[in-house]
């Protein structure tokens, strides 16, 4: 059986679309699970009417994408279970295409799915994790075209939360979400955590979705500057082996000291405010370290060999350029 998640914030206006694509590829005993994140434009009372298939879990408060996503996975029946994003629009075969490869796959944890701009479907914006030395961690091909996919399934270091498929046996052992992360990075923490625990993560290069990337959050805005900032430092610290941390840590602090001038010259406040309320968590965050640490099987050798060297800092800065000017296209 599986189970599909759709976590939602006043996202009503994509609902329909989401649901019709999805629910279109699902077997009659699957289900699709709505986590309503306390939204304020009628979402809940729109989908009882509208979707009777559809299991809705209202909130009455926003627990962010980490906190509503950890709901929907307690709630779910099945042994598979799929996170979509409401924004998201799968196309033909796109789960049918995931779920093959956990069953041709049983030893993997994951499957990667691979999200496209809704405005230009020709343009990859995630196809899964990739992850760096300085702990940047970046949607895998982001910009690239849908030709350089490679044809055949191949491991990624994670899967986005915008289009994964979990084994439940996979969550069991390596526990949920971070709720405190809220929004952003909470998919970088956890593909983390089961790589420690050994647990791999396949792309399936043909499973594919038309994403409206940052529809929620905003790109650019200083809730996701915070959130990114904050959670950014969060996952390092719970994740990286002692080992890695210690040899990754130069690089880790160059790009902080990158990061905080880049936030000072261009009066990004947020960018600091999030770095700063991650040190003041550090005492909480070293306990789950000690607890995420303790249950690791993995070697330093084999996590860091999913970290990559750190690209110039020009080329980092020139990325982030061409990201924005593709979003930017989409409001024109």
């Amino acid at each position: 059986m599986l189970s599909v998640i759709i976590v939602t914030w006043n996202g009503r206006r994509f609902l329909d679309p989401c649901l019709r694509a999805v629910s279109a590829q699902l077997q009659p005993s699957d289900e699709i699970i709505v986590v309503d994140n306390g939204s304020v434009d009628g979402t809940a009372a729109w989908l009882a009417h509208a979707w009777r298939r559809v299991r809705l879990i209202a909130l009455p408060s926003n627990l962010g994408f980490a906190g509503g996503v950890n709901v929907g996975l307690r709630a779910a029946r099945g042994e598979l279970l799929l996170l979509l994003n409401n924004d998201a629009f799968v196309e033909s075969g796109c789960v049918p295409a995931l779920v093959e490869t956990m069953y041709q796959y049983p030893q993997i944890g994951a499957a990667a799915g691979v999200l496209t701009f809704d405005h230009r479907p020709e343009l990859i914006a995630s196809a899964g994790i990739t992850a760096r030395r300085d702990g940047l961690a970046l949607d895998r091909w982001s910009g690239c075209n849908v030709h350089s996919l490679p044809a055949t399934r191949q491991a990624v270091m994670g899967a986005s939360g915008g289009l994964a498929l979990y084994r439940r046996t996979m969550l069991e052992d390596i526990g949920l979400m971070a709720p405190d992360f809220f929004n952003y990075l909470e998919d970088v923490d956890l593909a983390w955590r089961a790589q420690l625990r050994g647990w791999a993560c396949f792309l399936a290069p043909n499973a594919r979705a038309r994403h409206i990337y940052s529809a929620t959050g905003g790109q650019g805005s200083p809730l996701k500057q915070r959130l990114l900032g904050r959670n950014r430092l969060r996952a390092i610290i719970r994740c990286f082996p002692t080992g890695v941390l210690r040899a990754c840590l130069p690089h880790i602090l160059a790009y902080e000291v990158l990061a905080l001038t880049y936030a000072a010259l261009t009066r990004k406040p947020a960018m600091i405010a999030g770095r700063v309320e991650a040190l003041r968590d550090r005492r909480t965050l070293l306990h789950e370290r000690r607890c995420i640490q303790a249950r690791r099987i993995v070697s330093d050798y084999a996590f860091a060999a999913w970290l990559e060297p750190p690209p110039p800092p020009w080329q980092t800065l020139r990325t982030a350029r061409y990201l924005n000017a593709i979003l930017e296209a989409r409001e024109h």
